[in-house]
């Protein structure tokens, strides 16, 4: 088990915020991956458009999980229209 960070940008959508954050927590239920930390960071203002969106909804985790379980999330999120962005850091390889 390895901690990693994980952020997400949701579509700032109410709805479609809620429904992202369960399909996420539900992906993490599935794979045993240990939650540590929560953190909604709340709508901010993008950079620039995603998915023709200029606001996103924030959600920062801090999480224990398998290394490959990682790698396979990024293959199911990316699939998932209520998620903008998201990132996954590997906290014990960061300087």
């Amino acid at each position: 088990m390895r901690n990693y960070e994980f952020t997400v940008i949701f579509d700032a959508n109410e709805d479609q915020t809620a429904k992202g954050l369960e399909l996420v927590l539900a992906e993490f239920t599935t794979a045993q991956v240990e939650i540590t930390k929560q953190e909604d960071m709340g709508v901010k203002n993008l950079a620039y458009l995603i998915k023709k969106q200029d606001k996103g909804h924030y959600y920062f985790f801090e999480l224990k999980a398998d290394p490959s379980v990682i790698n396979g999330f990024n293959n199911t999120f990316k699939l998932m229209t209520p998620l903008l962005k998201f990132l996954f850091v590997n906290k014990d390889t960061q300087v």
